[in-house]
């Protein structure tokens, strides 16, 4: 120490530093929190959107099966009609404002020829954070799957 220093003033001027770390740090947490938010409120609005879309393929009727194979146990499907209904589904939907685009996934069709699979893809925006991500791409990528059947009970 040297003369006319008191004991704390080699001291001063450090909590400055930890206190601008302390903030920093929880405002880190506070912008990822609510980026997850965001990003998992945009894929329940597409799960919302893909379960909707399933479900009017399910009643897509591929009229080619009908003639061929009669209605059977269920309404017959093919992935074209699947793939069209999901798609003009998407199309007459509003998107949400979470989201800055949707489509038709790759897979949509039916497995079986009786149950719609429908693959939805959306690009979520990131509230705060999109800017920083827009550097990377677009947002961030999503992809939900949702099934319907429709049976027909005798």
């Amino acid at each position: 120490m040297s003369a006319g220093e008191g004991p704390g003033e080699r001291e001063s001027g450090q909590i400055s530093i930890l206190l601008l770390g302390m903030v920093t740090l929880t405002l880190s947490v506070v912008l990822a929190v609510v980026g997850m938010t965001s990003v998992q409120l945009a894929r329940i609005h597409l799960l919302d959107a893909a379960d909707a879309a399933a479900l009017d393929a399910s009643d897509a009727l591929a009229r080619e099966l009908v003639y061929a194979e009669g209605l059977g146990s269920g309404v017959p499907l093919s992935d074209e009609t699947v793939v069209t209904a999901a798609s003009e589904h998407l199309a007459t939907r509003t998107m949400p404002t979470r989201l800055s685009g949707w489509s038709v996934a790759p897979g949509t069709g039916t497995p079986d020829g009786r149950t719609a699979v429908v693959g939805v893809t959306g690009v979520a925006r990131v509230p705060v954070l999109g800017t920083l991500l827009d550097q990377f791409g677009s947002g961030v990528r999503i992809t939900v799957t949702s099934t319907a059947r429709s049976d027909l009970v005798p």
